[in-house]
């Protein structure tokens, strides 16, 4: 199982970014891919979410309406639009998998990451 992260970038307050996971090595089966985020001196935490199984998006209440996840199946890539960004969604992001599971936002429940993508909103 790989996952491979990209689309960070720099970008000023209010602009958008578009992050994606492109999920390789699979087994068939259903996953749930989620998006977490790390800024310096904080906790990893869970952004958003897409599970494979019923197509459903979860989201953190702190990014609700600005953030839409989205899966390309026949790609196999999970993206994340990111719009109307603030200087607090500064992070390293982070995309994560987990076979066969139930949905969750808690970064404890993925086995599986891909490398981090830095994205940094200016004021």
């Amino acid at each position: 199982v790989q996952l491979q992260a990209s689309g960070g970038g720099l970008v000023q307050a209010g602009g958008s970014l578009r992050l994606s996971c492109a999920r390789s090595g699979f087994v068939p089966g259903d996953y749930v891919t989620g998006w977490f985020r790390q800024a310096p001196g904080k906790e990893r935490e869970g952004v958003s979410c897409f599970s494979d199984r019923d197509s459903n998006t979860y989201y953190a209440d702190s990014v609700k309406g600005r953030f839409t996840i989205s899966r390309d199946k026949a790609k196999n890539v999970v993206h994340l639009q990111m719009d109307s960004l603030k200087p607090e969604d500064t992070a390293v992001y982070y995309c994560a998998t987990l076979y066969q599971g139930e949905w969750t936002l808690d970064p404890n429940m993925y086995p599986y990451w891909g490398q981090g993508t830095q994205v940094t909103v200016s004021s």
